[in-house]
């Protein structure tokens, strides 16, 4: 089966983080996505999650040359970041696709599917 990456993109400009929203909201939220990810878990879809912090707290790590250079903050400047992440196992495109749906509904928010490089000749 291919893997897929399921990825939530956030606003740069807002760096939201879940001590950020509301209450009350948050708590629909982390209910919705618990379903979600019981019923990824149940499917036998659910390969591993999380949620990451802003870029605002990202150190680049630089190993090319000779010495390692450590930089404050994120590789790239965007007006959207990476907030978190699902890899899902799934047949085809279209049964990711079912659960990225699922999964932008329990977020309320658009999320990005791609399917992982495999190895060459795997």
């Amino acid at each position: 089966m291919t893997k897929y990456f399921l990825s939530l993109p956030h606003d740069s400009a807002e760096e939201p983080t879940m001590e950020s929203m509301d209450p009350a909201e948050l708590q629909e939220v982390i209910a919705a996505v618990g379903a979600f990810n019981t019923a990824i878990q149940e499917a036998g879809a659910f390969v591993t999650a999380g949620g990451l912090q802003p870029p605002s707290s990202a150190t680049t790590v630089d190993y090319s040359g000779d010495s390692p250079v450590l930089t404050p903050g994120p590789f790239v400047k965007a007006d959207e970041y990476l907030g978190g992440f699902w890899i899902i196992e799934a047949e085809n495109d279209d049964v990711a696709i079912e659960w990225t749906k699922q999964a932008s509904r329990a977020l309320r928010s658009k999320i990005e599917v791609r399917a992982l490089q495999e190895e060459p000749g795997a």
